[in-house]
């Protein structure tokens, strides 16, 4: 018996009976070495088989040599991936689970960088990302990207994939065929959504041919791109319906928006709500008959489960909730969701290290990325083991450490653990950064860790407990910055979220740090009715939030909040007088304002709280400083620490 009876019922893809309806789905990793797949694929993908994961659908895989829009993209039309693909196959296969190929031609999304040729798509439109003018494709390179497609299908197939899926989505040629912006031609393949599509059924009728009757052909759709001109809910739904009648296809995926203007739709941050795409493959379900796929930032089984009940798919992708806990499945099934790992969807390592052409990792999860790696025999079991710190960094350090069989006590000196995680999350946007906390504090009393509470753990402390492991996790605090005089109306980030002043009227956030400290302060001020202005020494506010893909949603919040922004200013000095005058200096011209207000936040560089770590040094503890207490970072650097340095007891 389980409490998901929808989510492990078995489903039948063609001649593949799938034993639940939890899909990883295709996502970019990185992990791919001179164009080939690497024993690091095949260790991440088996980890999510083990994990229960009823398919799996690797990342794309090129079709042609003309397309290579990053860098470590697996080349599928070389000979040498079969190989690797038989790896990753085995090492799927071995725990249960089935496992299809994304295939795919980027197209004119994409760059000429590295393959020194022009990008190929149905008119030369270029992206607004890549901003490359690709060739319009004639018919001779139409018949050479469709065998390359069939020859990537067959090299598959000989790899021991169950299957292939096409990309149709997000970031593709064939995706290009479909949205009226990108396909302007006027001959058979250009038009209305038929004549769109024909490209599309054409590489669908190559792929069945070339994986043969008996293999799972899937293909993945965008139902809506959220652009001008773009692919419409209507304009998929006809799409699905070509799709169905034609007869080849085994399943429908699909997705919302486009890889490059709208990617923060296709992988949307913790501040969308969950289930934001439902409305795309519900619709789609509704005219077909094949299986449909929902993705959208399904986040704990009973989310998966709710989306079957109430119709909106036949199969639920879980992709950045499998990242976080490749168990996922598993507990599923036995009923353990509360010890679900659940994702953060902080893009902070996931897609944020992909953007940077990093491989591909977790705020959560330190072992993502490094699944091929063996983690090294603890040197001695039954340490004892004092942390300091109930951050995630000491949490992270407390419950890996305990897990290898140490014997593990933590301190912490507020009455709650958390830290700055748990300031952070007071935010409305920011919420489900509670979620670290909570998942962690989970797993340590899971662990048989001892936390104590309220304690200020100073060098007597430790010293009683004659530990054989000190791991201080303190943690950091704010600087005064040097401008902000006596005024007591000057106050930090974190003074203002942990409650212990509410500023009101005008208030200045001066943000250094251009991520989510100052931003957060200003919708949090906003939302409590404070005519808030945010001002940055760079080019452009909260400049980082590019990165996980949070920054269209600041900027339109920012507008609907009335929060004005201003850049290239340095506060040089704040008055003393009630309400603070501050000097403003504009970076490229040196001219300087004054500006009243009623308050100034600042979001600025911290300090490592290190009193402890320095009253220990020279002790004959076995000692490890890790975090914002050794350096102050992000909430990643943290936990990765944190493991690392139980790793090493």
């Amino acid at each position: 018996m389980t409490p998901y009876p929808r989510l492990f019922a078995p489903l039948r893809l063609g001649n593949l009976t799938l034993r639940n309806r939890v899909v990883f789905s295709a996502h970019l990793t990185n992990y791919a070495e001179n164009g080939l797949p690497t024993e690091q694929h095949a260790s991440y993908y088996e980890a999510r088989a083990r994990g229960g994961a009823g398919l799996i659908i690797t990342e794309e895989h090129s079709t042609h040599p003309s397309d290579r829009p990053y860098e470590k993209m697996i080349a599928g039309y070389r000979p040498e991936a079969i190989e690797g693909y038989r790896r990753i196959t085995d090492a799927v296969h071995a725990h249960g689970s089935s496992i299809l190929a994304q295939i795919n031609h980027n197209g004119g999304q994409g760059a000429g960088t590295y393959s020194r040729s022009p990008l190929l798509a149905p008119s030369a439109v270029a992206d607004p990302l890549f901003r490359e003018v690709p060739k319009a494709v004639d018919d001779a390179d139409i018949a050479e990207i469709l065998a390359g497609f069939a020859l990537v299908a067959r090299n598959c197939v000989a790899g021991g994939f169950d299957g292939v899926e096409l990309q149709a989505s997000q970031s593709s040629i064939v995706r290009a065929f479909l949205a009226p912006s990108t396909n302007l031609r006027t001959d058979r393949y250009g038009g209305g959504v038929a004549n769109r599509a024909r490209f599309l059924l054409e590489v669908l009728g190559v792929l069945r041919k070339a994986i043969g009757p008996d293999r799972v052909l899937g293909v993945r759709l965008s139902g809506y791109e959220g652009t001008r001109g773009g692919i419409e809910l209507s304009d998929a739904v006809t799409t699905a319906q070509l799709i169905d009648a034609d007869g080849h296809v085994d399943y429908i995926n699909t997705t919302v928006g486009m890889a490059t203007e709208t990617l923060h739709l296709v992988e949307a941050s913790m501040a969308v709500p969950t289930g934001y795409a439902n409305f795309v493959p519900s619709a789609i379900r509704e005219v077909i008959d094949l299986p449909v796929v929902g993705v959208g930032r399904f986040k704990t089984p009973e989310q998966a489960e709710a989306a079957l009940e109430d119709g909106v798919c036949d199969l639920v992708g879980v992709v950045r909730g499998q990242i976080a806990d490749p168990d996922f499945v598993n507990k599923a099934r036995a009923g353990q969701s509360s010890q679900v790992r659940t994702c953060l969807s902080c893009n902070q390592e996931c897609v944020g290290r992909m953007g940077l052409g990093r491989w591909l990792g977790c705020t959560e999860n330190p072992r993502a990325g490094r699944e091929s790696v063996p983690l090294p025999m603890p040197r001695r079991r039954g340490r004892t083991v004092v942390v300091v710190g109930g951050g995630p960094a000491g949490l992270q350090a407390a419950a890996t450490a305990a897990q290898r069989g140490h014997a593990v006590t933590l301190f912490e000196r507020e009455r709650r653990l958390g830290g700055q995680i748990l300031t952070a999350s007071v935010v409305s946007v920011r919420r489900e950064l509670a979620d670290l906390v909570r998942n962690l504090e989970s797993e340590c009393r899971r662990s048989g860790v001892t936390i104590e509470l309220g304690v200020v753990a100073d060098l007597a402390i430790v010293e009683e407990r004659a530990p054989d492991v000190v791991v201080i996790a303190t943690g950091a605090r704010p600087v005064r910055p040097t401008w902000s005089g006596g005024s007591e109306r000057v106050v930090s980030v974190r003074d203002v979220l942990d409650g212990r002043v509410l500023p009101s009227g005008t208030v200045l956030v001066y943000d250094e740090l251009g991520f989510h400290q100052g931003t957060s302060v200003a919708e949090f001020l906003a939302d409590r009715g404070c005519a808030v202005t945010i001002a940055t020494n760079g080019m452009v506010v909260a400049q980082d939030l590019s990165v996980t893909l949070d920054f269209e949603g600041w900027n339109r919040r920012a507008f609907e909040k009335s929060i004005v922004q201003r850049t290239d200013l340095m506060v040089t000095s704040v008055s003393t007088a009630a309400s603070p005058l501050v000097s403003l200096v504009h970076l490229p011209t040196g001219v300087v304002e004054k500006v009243a207000v009623d308050w100034v936040v600042f979001a600025t560089q911290q300090e490592p709280v290190d009193e402890l770590w320095n009253s220990l040094r020279g002790s004959s503890f076995e000692i490890f400083r890790i975090g914002d207490a050794l350096s102050p970072r992000r909430s990643h650097a943290a936990v990765i620490e944190g493991h690392r340095a139980a790793l090493a007891i």
